[in-house]
């Protein structure tokens, strides 16, 4: 598509296509076999792979090299800026990373997390004019389909937190929607909170954000409430996962 006009392509597959995946391999198989031979730790995926060696020194030493095979045996260049030598738990892979302490284990890389975080944002700001059950239904699915893809990280610790930091997304979404002290007031009592402890919380004067993890919120809005909604957890849905394989 150009300037809106549907044009033959000529060279190029397209991004998505079944194509995509299959040339890669096709093309870079030689490059599996070099690797082999030189007794190389490595995993592959596409045209994205990690090379494991056992220094700093070495690591600069098989980067020269293979850039040297892919450029003068393959005809392919290297992107400088996505490539570099540093250690396994510095390093992402197909969005996920690894821990520095020994046992090592799988993790989701932090630029993962920001993704889904931005994807999470921007849903619940499209949501002001939505009810919350509404919002719950289309966020479902993404947090469902991330939280598969991600079935074999051995970190818990983030997803309880981006469980929490979901929660808090969407009390904040409901604080806005709320906007004057008299309607946070009704919500409040309409919620559980005493008449004093609605009042003086509707009437903080703090924002959306601060009021969303605020003790008055958690508790007018506690997590076993977004249960009952129907929103998906992170944390049940990796312990589902882990136990069905």
């Amino acid at each position: 598509m150009t300037n809106g006009i549907e044009t033959p392509r000529y060279e190029g597959t397209p991004q998505g296509g079944t194509l995509s995946p299959l040339l890669p391999n096709i093309l870079l198989t030689d490059l599996d076999r070099e690797l082999e031979k030189r007794q190389l730790l490595f995993c592959r995926y596409a045209d994205d792979c990690n090379i494991y060696v056992g220094s700093q020194r070495a690591g600069q030493r098989f980067m020269e090299s293979v850039k040297g095979f892919l450029a003068n045996r393959l005809k392919l260049t290297v992107n400088e800026v996505k490539s570099a030598v540093a250690r396994p738990s510095m390093r992402k892979f197909l969005g996920y990373s690894v821990t520095g302490k020994q046992p090592a284990k799988i993790r989701i890389a932090t630029p993962s997390i920001q993704r889904l975080k931005e994807s999470v944002r921007t849903l619940c700001l499209q949501g002001r004019g939505r009810s919350l059950s509404q919002t719950i239904e289309k966020l479902n699915p993404i947090l469902r389909g991330w939280m598969n893809y991600f079935s074999l990280t051995q970190s818990r610790q983030p997803i309880e937190e981006l469980d929490a930091w979901v929660r808090r997304r969407l009390r904040c979404l409901l604080w806005r929607q709320w906007k004057r002290p008299k309607t946070r007031e009704s919500k409040m009592l309409a919620f559980g909170l005493d008449a004093q402890r609605a009042w003086k919380s509707s009437v903080n004067g703090r924002g959306p954000w601060w009021n969303a993890g605020a003790k008055h919120m958690i508790a007018a809005l506690p997590p076993k409430l977004f249960t009952q909604l129907g929103l998906v957890s992170l944390v049940a849905t990796h312990q589902h996962l882990q136990r069905s394989t």
